[in-house]
């Protein structure tokens, strides 16, 4: 069967995905050769869809895996799904409220009942998205957190943190979303800028004349003042610390007290504080032993701890009341425009309501020593190498741990309160209170963080806490690839529960990908709706292309999009389609390399120099440095002068086994990232014994270029600029002739381009003779700097 004369990237992808699961091509068996490598795909929610972020990602994951399944190392991707407990919930109560019900109407049981049905119909949509992009992780593995074993793991991991004594129960600040109910990580709060009105008002000093003007955007949360602080450096204030002055509308008397967190540039540089309603301020009220008021309660509204008239109010409308007694009293001193970020739920837009609540927290710092030390050793590294710094920071200053949420789909913590108020906390359902013997024994009725499951990702797929073949196999792993957000509630946390479950980190390298921002700047959300869709990319340019164009932006952190690198790769799969085309029209035969002629050796010398910078490239996991080099070899010199410059030979046996051969190994080199093109083309070589998803990687062999290629494109650079001939002999002239086929008629001025030429040397030997542009500017944009000066050089050569 011949190849198509159009290349119809939707037809070959969905094929060789079909087949290559059919083959059980991605199937990592525990019992086969070779040295393991091992990703455990961070585990998307289980309602999720596929966004930006999730494509760049699988794209950065299956290149790698690809590569080493082609070096023979036994790989395993593992797939999975996270329960997402906020998100999950809010979906089936949505649903619920439809049908004029809700989740209390039904009870805790039949509401979890509802989710798993929800989930079955409706769940795991991505999975299908990753296999849309090529992803060949190895879906017969696939794992959820709410799966019986998984259930077991994490209650395990929650008992042995109690017998450790790092769980403990304490009323602390919290981020609240009224409208979910619940209290959610730092994660799934999202900052959005806001106008709100700065108030000024008037705090008078208790005892004598005079008093301190305070700033807030929040005057509801007055009612819960319980002190003015200042900075301890500020001036102004300096005579008025420890003294009391009275809180509005309540007339309750709190100090002034001194502490350096306060910013002085703030307002008027003097903060009410309120630990009850600021996480700032509860930190403040902690260590100065202030009381703990709340005033808004878990609805979002005010408590009965209020003045009259104020209980059942939204924070809004009280507000309006205290501004309005500010005025009747006097204490208003001004109000002003003031535009700031406010952390608001990412799943209700609700803004966040800081609460203190009783919850359940871990104590992290015992677990960080050990992390520390593996990221400080360079056992964990990340890449960037600038994000180590980030991750090292974090454990240095980290803080207890919220794992509990207010929620009923998920993992119930494992905690029973006795008639007597004490605690047990087991695995399975006590019989009685490990304390008293009671058996009046209640559940807690929270669940705990989903990413607290998530900590056990690597090694919780793999059996964990059961002594499976699969554990000892594939544990430890070596790459973890994620956003740059997820340092603090993912990586460092997997990090620490590997060392203190396994003895050991679950991973090596840790690869923070570039965030992938819209075309304005701004980044990608539901709430601006200005994402991309991946699936829309791959109808309209196919997977291998938009695998292709992700990867290139991969080289900064930050990246607006554009769809030209994802057009750049459905040109290149197009020109390999046609070239090909090319070969295999030409006729059958073998697939030796005897390469005789200078163009021969040159295009195998160019793909081993190219597969070595290749593997310099993915070794470091330099994705946009890696597709460059693989566009250019395929485009410029295996498509534009090889082919070329044996195009009138094709009819030779030896000539054609030699380009086959040349081909089957660029086809190996472009694999891991156009996987499907590259497939369908090897199909059609000759003499094929496997899958080039399996094929051997190419082995090193080093040879030198001949330098008959490197005149003819010089003299065809100068030819192509100017109508200037250069006198070339030989192979050099055949190739010249062939490749860039020039016109009899007119000649170039000579002299002229000598001058061009010879003044864009000294531009360039000025400029890399700049020590500040040497020094200052991107690598890559001196490595092409100087590139050009010795190719103008060898045109200056070549004019004479």
């Amino acid at each position: 069967m011949e190849l198509a004369p159009l290349y119809n990237p939707r037809g070959v992808e969905e094929r060789w995905q079909k087949i290559w699961e059919e083959e059980r091509l991605y199937h990592a068996d525990v019992d086969a050769p070779g040295e393991t490598y091992v990703i455990a795909v961070p585990p998307p929610n289980v309602t999720g869809a596929l966004h930006m972020g999730h494509a760049l990602n699988g794209s950065i994951q299956d290149a790698l895996i690809r590569w080493h399944r082609m070096r023979g190392f036994n790989t395993l991707w593992q797939p999975g799904f996270d329960h997402a407990g906020i998100a999950t919930q809010a979906v089936v109560e949505r649903e619920l409220r439809g049908e004029g019900t809700s989740r209390l109407e039904l009870g805790r049981e039949a509401f979890v009942e509802r989710v798993w049905a929800w989930l079955h119909e409706y769940g795991g949509v991505i999975m299908s998205q990753f296999r849309r992009l090529g992803c060949s992780l190895d879906y017969e593995r696939e794992r959820f957190t709410m799966d019986d074993g998984y259930v077991r793991a994490v209650m395990r991991f929650f008992v042995h943190l109690y017998e450790r004594g790092w769980l403990f129960r304490d009323n602390r600040i919290v981020n609240w979303c009224s409208d979910c109910r619940t209290s959610i990580s730092d994660l799934e709060v999202e900052y959005l800028d806001v106008d709100d009105t700065l108030t000024y008002a008037g705090y008078p000093l208790v005892d004598g004349e005079g008093g301190i003007s305070v700033a807030t955007v929040r005057p509801a949360t007055i009612l819960a003042d319980v002190a003015v602080a200042v900075h301890p450096d500020d001036e102004r204030y300096t005579s008025l610390i420890g003294k009391n002055v009275q809180v509005p509308v309540v007339d309750r008397a709190v100090p002034v007290i001194a502490d350096e967190r306060v910013d002085p540039e703030f307002g008027t540089g003097a903060v009410k504080i309120t630990p009850g309603h600021d996480p700032m301020d509860f930190d403040i009220g902690r260590d100065h032993g202030l009381p703990e008021l709340t005033v808004i309660g878990l609805d979002g509204r005010m408590t009965g701890d209020v003045p009259d008239g104020y209980a059942g109010l939204t924070e809004d409308e009280a507000a309006e009341r205290v501004v309005q007694w500010l005025k009747d009293n006097d204490r208003l001193e001004k109000r002003e425009h003031y535009r700031h970020a406010v952390g608001h739920c990412e799943r209700s837009q609700t803004r966040i309501q800081p609460l203190v609540s009783l919850q359940w927290w871990c104590d992290m710092k015992p677990m960080a020593g050990a992390a520390l030390e593996s990221i400080e050793s360079g056992r964990v590294t990340f890449h960037p190498p600038s994000q180590n710094r980030v991750a090292l920071d974090w454990l240095k200053n980290i803080r207890p741990w919220n794992v509990s949420r207010q929620l009923w789909w998920g993992h119930q913590l494992p905690i029973w309160y006795c008639d007597n108020g004490h605690v047990t906390c087991a695995e399975e359902t006590p019989s009685a209170c490990a304390e008293c013997g009671s058996t009046a024994l209640a559940r807690d009725e929270d669940v705990l963080d989903t990413w607290f499951s998530s900590a056990l990702w690597p090694f919780a797929t793999l059996g964990w806490p059961d002594d499976t073949p699969e554990l000892r196999r594939y544990y430890p792993g070596d790459v973890n690839s994620t956003a740059r957000e997820i340092i603090f509630l993912w990586e460092a946390r997997m990090v620490m529960a590997g060392l203190e479950l396994m003895g050991d980190i679950p991973f090596d390298d840790v690869i923070i990908h570039s965030t992938v921002l819209a075309g304005d700047g701004r980044r990608m959300s539901k709430s601006l709706r200005n994402g991309v869709d991946p699936i829309d990319l791959i109808d309209e340019h196919g997977a291998d292309a938009t695998r292709y164009g992700l990867l290139k932006m991969t080289s900064t952190q930050d990246v607006r999009f554009s769809t030209q690198p994802i057009e750049e790769g459905r040109r290149l799969a197009n020109k390999l389609w046609n070239a090909s085309r090319l070969l295999l029209m030409a006729g059958g035969g073998e697939v030796v390399a005897r390469p005789d002629s200078a163009e021969e050796r040159w295009i195998f010398a160019r793909i081993d120099g190219t597969r070595a910078e290749i593997e310099a490239d993915l070794d470091r996991f330099d994705f946009s440095h890696a597709v460059e080099r693989l566009y250019h070899l395929t485009f410029d010199d295996f498509c534009d002068w090889y082919l070329e410059a044996i195009k009138p030979r094709l009819g030779d046996d030896d000539v054609r086994a030699t380009a086959f051969a040349a081909l089957e190994r660029l086809l190996t080199l472009l694999h891991p990232v156009l996987p499907h093109v590259t497939e369908e083309i090897w199909s059609h070589l000759p003499a094929r014994e496997s899958r080039l998803i399996v094929a051997p990687w190419p082995e090193p062999a080093p040879a030198d270029a001949p330098g008959e290629i490197e005149r003819a494109q010089t003299a065809a650079r100068i030819y192509r600029r100017s109508g200037v001939r250069i006198r070339l002999d030989g192979d050099a002239a055949r190739i010249f002739e062939a490749v860039v086929r020039p016109s009899e008629n007119g000649q170039g001025d000579v002299d002229a381009e000598r001058a061009r030429v010879q003044k864009e040397i000294e531009r360039s030997e000025r400029m890399l003779a700049n020590e500040k542009f040497v020094a200052n500017a991107a690598p890559d944009v001196v490595a092409a700097e100087r590139e050009k000066l010795e190719q103008y050089r060898a045109e200056l050569d070549a004019l004479g």
